[in-house]
């Protein structure tokens, strides 16, 4: 295991109402510094409430290193920042700057490639890995290659699976989408690259042997809402955890079919922002932000190309939990928090620490033993 890396969901970012991405294009060292500054305050006053913590990257990291006694052993566990804004746009940017992330540490884990200039620069929240590089090996499951395990909350999943899309797809669908983002990293006046991470991920993603190619990626989401397709090229394994309560005389793994303004205030059927942050449930970018609005409305007609046009509420009325990929765990979480404050609508209990040595359980359970077994969680 190279690292984990954990991603929070919507509106817990760096630049939940897109400012400080304006900002970036004109002073991108100031607006590295507001973006800091923001999270930290944010943290401050929210918590750990449907948000991930540097307390909890360091008691995961402490865990699993627990009897480690060589540094170069030890698994960094790195807290993976985006904006957090509720679009297309938003997902694609945060999937496009974690590419150039993994790429900077798939280079320190990877035997290098000879091509000059697709080598990722590190974001924000991520440092260099100081392990040495491993031996090249051949392609396949238990092949030595790095392993890079990424958890994600609520719509920080749906940015992994754009992400396995990129990583997946071939030549022609990656140009589609640059070329329908074109507007958001590049003026389309002065044709100058603004946001440099998209020009070096489109630059390595068109080089077949860069190292990033090289990691084999394990994502687990908790209450990430069916969005987005997953492309199974660009992964190595796939879990998605979901706090739900089943009822008597409906499919157990539904959610619920009409939603009730005091059970969602109770929480009663489990998570009610998995099952509203469907597909239709975006919100726009900035007026002023002209190029992030025309960039988001590009990037929604090639991700939702194949959306039928019906209402949201009739999508919501569906209660579908589990998507049609990876493995979906229905975990009924006994979570002390009554408050909608504080359990957002069942959307809260993933990112508690108290929650975290179970999540760690399943997560081995399902990926990293021989023959997974069925959990009971109660």
């Amino acid at each position: 295991m190279a690292a984990v890396y954990l991603a929070h969901g919507t509106f817990c970012g760096n630049d939940a109402l897109g400012l400080f991405t304006e900002l970036e294009r004109w002073a991108p060292r100031l607006t590295a510094s507001l973006r800091r500054g923001g999270k930290r305050m944010f943290d401050w006053l929210i918590g750990e409430t449907g948000n991930y913590l540097p307390s909890f990257a360091e008691r995961m990291e402490a865990g699993l290193n627990a009897g480690v006694d060589a540094d170069a052993n030890a698994i960094p566990v790195r807290l993976f920042y985006w904006s957090s804004q509720n679009h297309h746009i938003g997902r694609a940017d945060a999937a496009v700057r974690l590419i150039d992330e993994l790429a900077t540490l798939a280079t320190t884990r990877v035997v290098p490639s000879p091509l000059r200039g697709g080598l990722g620069r590190g974001h924000e929240a991520g440092t260099r890995v100081s392990t040495p590089p491993l031996a090249p090996s051949h392609q396949g499951e238990g092949d030595g290659r790095p392993r890079v395990l990424l958890w994600a909350h609520s719509h920080g999943g749906n940015a992994f699976a754009l992400l396995t899309n990129l990583l997946g797809g071939d030549a022609a669908t990656r140009a589609e989408f640059f070329e329908a983002a074109k507007y958001y990293f590049r003026s389309p006046w002065t044709r100058r690259v603004d946001l440099p991470a998209w020009q070096r991920v489109e630059e390595i993603l068109s080089q077949a042997d860069h190292p990033v190619r090289k990691l084999q990626l394990d994502f687990v989401t908790f209450g990430t809402p069916i969005r987005y397709g997953w492309d199974s090229r660009g992964y190595s394994k796939l879990l998605h955890i979901v706090n739900h309560r089943p009822v008597i005389d409906e499919e157990e793994y539904l959610g619920p079919r009409r939603l009730h303004l005091g059970r969602m205030l109770r929480a009663v059927r489990g998570d009610y922002v998995n099952q509203i942050g469907i597909a239709g449930s975006n919100l726009p970018p900035l007026p002023l932000a002209m190029r992030t609005f025309l960039a988001d409305r590009r990037v929604g007609k090639l991700v939702e190309r194949d959306l039928k046009p019906e209402g949201l509420f009739k999508r919501m009325g569906r209660g579908m939990r589990v998507p049609n990929e990876g493995t979906t765990l229905l975990v009924d979480y006994a979570d002390p928090d009554r408050l909608p404050w504080r359990h957002l609508l069942g959307h809260a209990p993933y990112t508690r620490s108290r929650w975290l040595p179970l999540h760690v359980e399943l997560v081995a359970e399902e990926f990293y033993t021989a023959s997974p077994a069925s959990l009971q969680c109660t």
